[in-house]
């Protein structure tokens, strides 16, 4: 009995207990409950993730628009979410989407540096490849003006060193002994007359000078002519003297031959001063300048320069080559320079004033435009599409984008991408510095937008082709990088080329950036061949 009683006093108490505790708990709920809902995460485990803090929802397409609460974009495409932690500061601001954040871990693997802009005077060397040639103002030409034949040569070797006046060749010429004697036989005939005067002597007078006349059209020098005064005999042959000194270039004469009036018999050229004609390229010819005092290194004589002046741009442009010639004028003692020989032209050019600079690698080019990737903090860059000016052997002008004092990436391994520098940059920072929501965990897929400025694949149907305006429309499938759905839009075309031979209606595949907000542009496009489902249209 004492038993029984003993069971049915514990289930009273156990009773008891639980309707307390029950009570109790009611009660602390009431009291606490504010305290018992901020408790969940501090109770969660360890190792559990934390709630992340939405900032805002940002336009899927890039543009410059923001929202508090979801929606979609006039093509139905959702807003994308930004939660805290991926922008900070004023970085979160709605402008900062473009932004590209890595860790401090990966700035150092993939070996990034940074350079401050800076104001520097541009100093570039024009350099262009030319060869030398006789100066075209020293060239003569030896070509009797009369009939003749070849009766002696006295230099008979084409390259001997010829002296101004030294006998080069004799000729017979008929008409040229009788136009001696005409003009004896009227000399002697005025000499005769000397005393009668009057109208015969006038006419004699007349006769003699224009017998004169006639020998010195033809190049009959004025010793010879006295001399023949003086003698009153014609002679069988002329001899002909070089005009300079010189070296013979081109020896036509033959002894014993016949030659006609004009016919070339040497050429002679004055080497003391020769003529450079270098071939400069298409962008750089607008920094050569007249009189602009140049450099030429010649081959045949390592170490040795020699200095010249640009006296010439020719007017043309030669389409083959893409470059225009420049004359540099050289004196040349010793006659080391040779026409024919090879030489590399070397102009300093520059700006005086300083100009903001940076390293010719910082800047990434696209194509379609150049951008450098300006460091805002510690493993936080920033894309900035800049204008060039003049460029150096190491720097390049900035004249839009960057300003002095800011630091720019002028070196790392991932910025060098045969296919596409920004691809490669944007690729290697990771898609979630520009806004997009980082991945869940380390085996989850990131289908998160792809970076403004990055490029992106597709395949679809070839819809129509506006050649004038440079765009085409294409019916695409789904673009995973944006997470775009299939529709067809309008696209520009980075140049006209990239059509080819395709007609509306061929299946293609294409990759294409943003050049602008909301602008997107096709830089590789090309058939496949291959049918596609269609899909939906987007707008």
């Amino acid at each position: 009995m004492k038993q029984g009683t003993g069971i049915v006093v514990a289930i009273a108490v156990t009773v008891l207990a639980a309707g307390g505790g029950y009570w109790i708990g009611t009660r602390g709920i009431g009291e606490h409950s504010a305290a018992t809902v901020a408790q969940p995460t501090a109770a969660a485990p360890a190792g559990a993730k934390k709630e992340r803090k939405l900032l805002y929802y940002r336009n899927p397409m890039g543009l410059p628009d923001t929202s508090p609460t979801p929606k979609k974009d006039p093509m139905g495409m959702d807003y994308i979410a930004v939660f805290e932690g991926e922008e900070d500061g004023e970085e979160s601001a709605p402008g900062s989407a473009n932004q590209i954040k890595i860790s401090t871990e990966k700035v150092q693997k993939l070996g990034v540096r940074t350079e401050a802009a800076s104001l520097r005077t541009l100093d570039k060397i024009v350099r262009a490849a030319g060869r030398i040639e006789p100066d075209e103002r020293r060239l003569f030409t030896i070509a009797p003006k009369f009939e003749g034949y070849v009766e002696r040569l006295h230099v008979n070797v084409t390259g001997q060193a010829v002296t101004k006046g030294q006998s080069l060749f004799e000729v017979y010429s008929p008409e040229l002994v009788s136009a001696q004697r005409e003009y004896a036989i009227a000399a002697q005939g005025v000499q005769s007359l000397k005393e009668a005067g009057g109208e015969a002597q006038n006419s004699m007078k007349q006769l003699a000078d224009a017998s004169l006349a006639r020998l010195k059209n033809w190049d009959i020098s004025e010793e010879q002519v006295k001399a023949l005064s003086k003698s009153g005999e014609a002679k069988r042959t002329l001899t002909f003297r070089s005009p300079v000194n010189g070296i013979v270039t081109e020896k036509k004469a033959v002894q014993g031959m016949r030659f006609m009036p004009g016919e070339m018999l040497y050429q002679i050229a004055d080497l003391s001063a020769v003529w450079i004609i270098a071939d400069v390229f298409e962008q750089d010819i607008g920094q050569v300048k007249l009189g602009a005092k140049t450099q030429i290194k010649i081959n045949a004589y390592p170490g040795k320069v020699f200095e010249g002046a640009i006296t010439y741009v020719y007017p043309t442009l030669k389409a083959e080559t893409r470059t225009v010639p420049v004359r540099v004028e050289l004196a040349n003692p010793g006659q080391l320079l040779k026409p024919g020989m090879f030489a590399q032209m070397e102009l300093a050019v520059g700006e005086k004033a300083k100009v903001v600079t940076v390293s010719v690698s910082a800047v990434i080019d696209s194509g379609a435009r150049q951008i450098v990737l300006v460091q805002l903090k510690e493993g936080r860059y920033e894309p900035r599409e800049v204008k060039l000016g003049a460029r150096s052997d190491n720097y390049i002008e900035i004249t839009d984008g960057v300003k002095d004092g800011e630091a720019v990436v002028v070196a790392a391994n991932f910025l060098i991408d045969a296919e596409s520098n920004l691809k490669a940059a944007v690729g290697g920072f990771g898609h979630s510095a520009h806004g997009a929501a980082p991945k869940a965990d380390a085996g989850a897929e990131n289908t998160a937008p792809a970076a403004k400025g990055a490029s992106h694949q597709a395949e679809g149907k070839l819809e129509a082709i506006d050649a004038k305006a440079g765009t085409v429309t294409i019916e695409h499938g789904p673009v995973a990088s944006l997470k775009w759905p299939g529709m067809t839009m309008d696209f520009a075309l980075a140049n006209s080329g990239l059509i080819g031979n395709l007609k509306p209606g061929a299946t293609v595949a294409f990759t294409f950036i943003e050049r602008k907000p909301g602008e997107w542009v096709i830089i590789k496009l090309e058939g496949t061949g291959t049918a596609r489902p269609a899909a939906h249209s987007g707008h």
